[in-house]
């Protein structure tokens, strides 16, 4: 297991003085950093068809993008080039063990481990993120520059792919080294290119925008079949001008939206489902044979461990009566007295099966988790 160290700070720390305000190097922020996987398991990855990846080479500035799968990697160089793989903690257990340590930020907001193998002056050049990142330094070294926001940067495309930022002021310039982290907040630019072969790993955090917010929204009112409440003026009064949409008019229409956001019943059940939507292809193994959820007990041993799949999103909220848990885009309802047990299903990537027994004499209970372990988003490992 990895254990984060930030400089000697606490979490608490961390987030009240850098978290989504200003870059941070971290200093060996894993000691002893042992690479989860090598360059060509990572290549191995890069070949399959469900995992999203990319190959960018940069030859006497000439920016170009590749996009997997790859059936060779010629276009890997031995200068100027560097692979990426999606959302490998979806396919990959150990390197999957790489998102543990920070956890302790929310899980909806993490999203997924980017892995890059980069050759001697490969990267993909000065750009920013809407979105925060842990950028690891494993195998190798790179060197990256960071700077602060600065909205008089002008953007440009090298590649239809890529887009890139003009050079800007840097207040970091560092040389990573194996167990370095950078910490990178949204809308810093920064720019990193391997000074030897080199492994990264980039911890990714969700930020949804408000187009994306408002359109899930929406199609969720649809699937409900909801949202029928017409506009409504039964206190209509004679106006000087007909053409004018006045300030009630608006007013009315915006309760009219409003009233549906201020729904709970409705808001919950959406962003639990909107914010538990893995982005990615997932590498799920559902059984074969079924548990059945009235003898899950007989299947399973006390002792047993059940593991979280890898990039499984789980999360919960809790209303007056109930708690809503949310996984992969499902939303289950628990009644409020198992708490405990629905925190070690969101909480814990493993846990012992005698951990949430106490809510197996509850039916939805005991009928979720037999659904998730089906369904192959947790599985049992048998004790031994």
């Amino acid at each position: 297991m990895y254990q984060l160290s930030i400089n000697g700070m606490t979490q608490q720390e961390f987030l009240s003085n850098y978290w989504q305000k200003k870059p941070l190097l971290i200093k060996g922020g894993f000691t002893n950093f042992e690479d989860p996987l090598s360059a060509e398991e990572l290549a191995g990855l890069a070949m399959e068809e469900a995992i999203e990846s990319r190959l960018i080479t940069n030859h006497e500035g000439n920016w170009q993008a590749h996009h997997g799968p790859f059936e060779d990697f010629s276009k890997l160089t031995d200068t100027h080039s560097t692979l990426l793989v999606q959302a490998v903690d979806h396919w990959h257990p150990p390197a999957a063990e790489l998102l543990e340590p920070f956890r302790f930020i929310p899980n909806w907001r993490i999203d997924d481990l980017m892995i890059s193998f980069s050759t001697p002056q490969g990267g993909v050049g000065p750009h920013f993120d809407q979105y925060d990142v842990f950028i690891i330094q494993g195998q190798g070294k790179r060197r990256w520059r960071v700077g602060l926001p600065d909205t008089s940067l002008k953007q440009f495309t090298k590649d239809k792919a890529l887009l890139q930022v003009e050079q800007f002021n840097a207040i970091i310039d560092h040389e990573l080294e194996s167990g370095d982290i950078l910490y990178i907040p949204p809308g810093c630019p920064h720019e990193g290119y391997a000074v030897e072969n080199a492994l990264n790993y980039s911890v990714g955090f969700r930020a949804p925008d408000q187009k994306d917010l408002i359109s899930s929204f929406a199609d969720h009112i649809i699937d409900q079949e909801t949202g029928k409440l017409r506009y409504g003026d039964a206190e209509l009064t004679l106006r000087e001008s007909l053409g004018e949409i006045n300030l009630e008019d608006k007013k009315r229409v915006r309760e009219l939206l409003n009233s549906l956001i201020n729904d709970e019943a409705l808001y919950s059940h959406w962003l639990g489902t909107f914010l538990s939507q893995p982005k990615h292809e997932m590498d799920l193994a559902p059984l074969d044979d079924a548990l059945v959820a009235d003898i899950l007990t007989d299947e399973i041993t006390p002792d047993d461990v059940i593991h979280r799949a890898g990039g499984v999103r789980a999360m919960y909220q809790t209303l007056d009566d109930k708690i809503l848990l949310s996984i992969n885009g499902e939303t289950y309802q628990i009644p409020s007295k198992y708490l405990e047990q629905v925190k070690v299903l969101t909480d814990e990537t493993f846990f012992s099966f005698n951990e949430v027994k106490p809510a197996l004499n509850c039916l939805e209970f005991k009928q979720t988790l037999t659904t998730l372990i089906n369904d192959g988003l947790y599985f049992v490992e048998a004790w031994s």
